[in-house]
């Protein structure tokens, strides 16, 4: 998953694609303070920092860092902390303003206090915001100039490509639409790797006044993290420039791929599941695809193509999904029955519709997962079920012979209707 910046700077700064078939990709997102010792661990630059859990942890890391004055970020996974509103988790909160601040060490217990355990509220958030249990000390540096760079995978070129700009800091997407010949992009072959010529190409556009050479050296390690560790994104905002002029990742964001994490098991143990929608948690542990939406028909569907078909079919007969949940092609009965329990753990939902075309996928097994998860969790709402494909006739034969009061439908169109008109 990329950021809300990085995905609008590309979007402004390269050739717009058709739109590709979207599914759900949970791929892992961390904090800044593991992103820095990852990054610092793969020779990038990086302010000193600690990790703070509780208001003591926060007491003692500004007491080791030794200065007067210490910087507080909050750690959650959205941008835009600084510029966000703190609320409590009763909506009660003092409203502080701003998730990273620089302040007196001796200011530490009170912004720990009125920080930790209380929910940052972003532009990238979502109004519901995100809680902050985490926080990092850092040391205060003296920058000079503040840059914006990046690096994720883009279609266009079929590989890696870097996005930097000589202009960083909370207004980048702004420059992006007002000014975007001031984006740097350069696309990195695969298999050679970043050459010398396209470092000392991004250096350039930077405009960065120190050393060439151990600028160079910093790019360069920046794009080594992205190959070595399966990213899926670095973003550094900013990447600054001290007044010696050393490059320095003042702020650090990396995404993983989630289909490597046979291979990082380190960085895949650090995962946050507070940051995360519970369902969705739930979903990848069931290995169903799940994306919670602001409607109230709940969709259990298998195949992501025929996802988005039911979810456009329900809002053409003036219905709102919400939810999208793909079984996949193997799903068992107790994967049917995990779906279930996520859909219906949304308050919002007042009808589900089935709706399963089967290929690999088996109707007599959707069906007796459809029939298990009705018993046992005892549904309230409409369910509406459409089955089509292997087995049908045998699935059908089960929830006709179940007793329960399940509304079958003979087509898609056929039970968009029914669902929509089950929630009138």
């Amino acid at each position: 998953m990329i950021s809300s910046t990085a995905s609008s700077i590309l979007r402004r700064a390269v050739t717009r694609l058709p739109a590709p078939t979207i599914g759900a990709v949970r791929n892992l997102n961390l904090h800044e303070y593991q992103s820095a010792k990852i990054m610092s661990d793969g020779g990038v630059n990086v302010p000193f920092g600690i990790a703070a859990h509780s208001v003591a942890e926060a007491i003692a890391a500004a007491k080791e860092i030794g200065d007067e004055e210490v910087v507080i970020k909050s750690q959650i996974l959205a941008g835009g902390r600084g510029l966000g509103t703190f609320k409590s988790e009763n909506g009660s909160g003092d409203g502080l303003q701003g998730g990273v601040h620089i302040i007196q060490t001796s200011e530490v217990e009170s912004y720990a206090s009125r920080m930790l355990g209380h929910t940052l509220v972003t532009k990238q958030s979502g109004p519901e915001g995100k809680p902050v249990n985490t926080l990092l000390l850092a040391k205060k540096m003296s920058l000079a100039r503040e840059f914006y760079f990046a690096i994720m995978m883009d279609r266009a070129s079929g590989g890696p490509l870097i996005i930097a700009c000589s202009e960083g800091g909370t207004s980048i997407e702004d420059l992006a639409e007002s000014s975007p010949e001031k984006i740097i992009k350069v696309a990195v072959d695969p298999v050679d790797g970043l050459t010398d010529a396209q470092a000392e190409e991004v250096v350039v556009g930077l405009t960065a006044s120190g050393d060439k050479e151990a600028a160079k050296d910093q790019i360069k390690a920046l794009y080594k993290v992205f190959v070595d560790r399966d990213c899926t994104m670095v973003e550094v905002n900013p990447l600054a420039e001290d007044y010696d002029g050393n490059l320095i990742a003042a702020d650090a964001k990396i995404g993983f791929d989630d289909n490597a994490e046979f291979r990082q098991a380190d960085v895949f143990a650090q995962r946050d599941p507070s940051q995360e929608d519970s369902r969705e948690v739930a979903a990848g542990k069931w290995d169903l695809n799940y994306i919670g939406l602001d409607g109230d028909i709940g969709c259990m569907v298998n195949g992501a193509g025929l996802a988005m078909s039911t979810m456009d079919i329900i809002s053409l007969n003036g219905g709102k999904p919400a939810n999208f949940l793909d079984v996949g092609g193997s799903a068992t009965t107790d994967q049917v029955k995990a779906a279930f329990e996520i859909i219906t753990s949304d308050p919002a939902v007042k009808a589900i519709l089935v709706n399963i075309f089967g290929g690999i996928m088996k109707c007599d097994v959707i069906a007796a997962g459809i029939i298990e998860a009705s018993k046992e969790l005892d549904l309230k709402v409409p369910v509406i079920v459409r089955l089509e494909g292997t087995n049908v006739d045998i699935g059908k034969k089960l929830l006709e012979d179940s007793g329960l009061s399940l509304i079958t439908a003979d087509d898609l169109d056929d039970a968009a209707v029914k669902a929509v008109a089950a929630i009138q």
